[in-house]
């Protein structure tokens, strides 16, 4: 399954993260991500955290997501870590039970991947924050399927759009939805003058092929 093209607020999402600077674009000057990748962007959503109007925005944009595609959604569950508060607040808001997921058991104590009360065959949606090859959030679907609980599908707040996730997804058989994406945002910053035509090209360029990215 591909992503679920939906009526969202991307563009509203886009500005929003450029607004609190959880979004950062440099061309020039490329970000090294910890892949060892060269990106003219860098993401990190953990900042609109500190914005709480934008913060309640964001979240109640990913709790009518939830709310309308996946209706029968019985259990949230948060990727550890980044996805973590994304996902308390949703299920607050929805008043829904809540467990997060770590990528791997803990070394002590009950040695436990999946923190908190759940039941074999709930109906889950997973939340992450930020989706660039989807490893993190299709990790945490497999633990949660081995468990016995069926995944309606995974939310997150952005995407880069890069065409491995929309395979790797595929081959799971697991809807994704983001509130925004890599080409509403640098669409976005065109309109805004934050990147020149000659920016957008580079930036555009480099979404078709990350890994081989090297630079201007």
């Amino acid at each position: 399954m591909t992503e679920k093209i939906i009526d969202t607020n991307a563009k509203a999402v886009a500005e929003k993260l450029l607004q609190v600077q959880a979004i950062k674009l440099n061309v020039k000057s490329p970000f090294t991500w910890s892949s060892g990748w060269k990106s003219p962007i860098y993401c990190d959503n953990r900042k609109v955290l500190g914005f709480p109007y934008i913060r309640d925005f964001v979240k109640s944009e990913m709790c009518n997501v939830i709310f309308a595609e996946f209706p029968d959604a019985g259990l949230i569950a948060g990727v550890a870590t980044a996805g973590v508060p994304w996902g308390a607040m949703a299920a607050d808001q929805l008043k829904l039970p809540y467990v997060y997921v770590r990528s791997k058991p803990k070394e002590h104590g009950l040695g436990q991947q999946i923190e908190g009360h759940y039941e074999k065959d709930q109906p889950v949606v997973v939340i992450e924050d930020l989706l660039s090859t989807g490893k993190s959030a299709l990790q945490v679907v497999d633990v949660l399927r081995n468990e016995g609980m069926k995944v309606l599908g995974v939310v997150s707040i952005f995407n880069y759009g890069f065409s491995a996730v929309n395979q790797a997804f595929e081959k799971a058989q697991v809807p994704y939805i983001s509130l925004s994406n890599y080409g509403t945002l640098i669409s976005l910053a065109l309109e805004k003058g934050l990147v020149s035509p000659e920016e957008e090209s580079v930036l555009l360029k480099w979404s078709q092929d990350p890994a081989g990215w090297t630079g201007v």
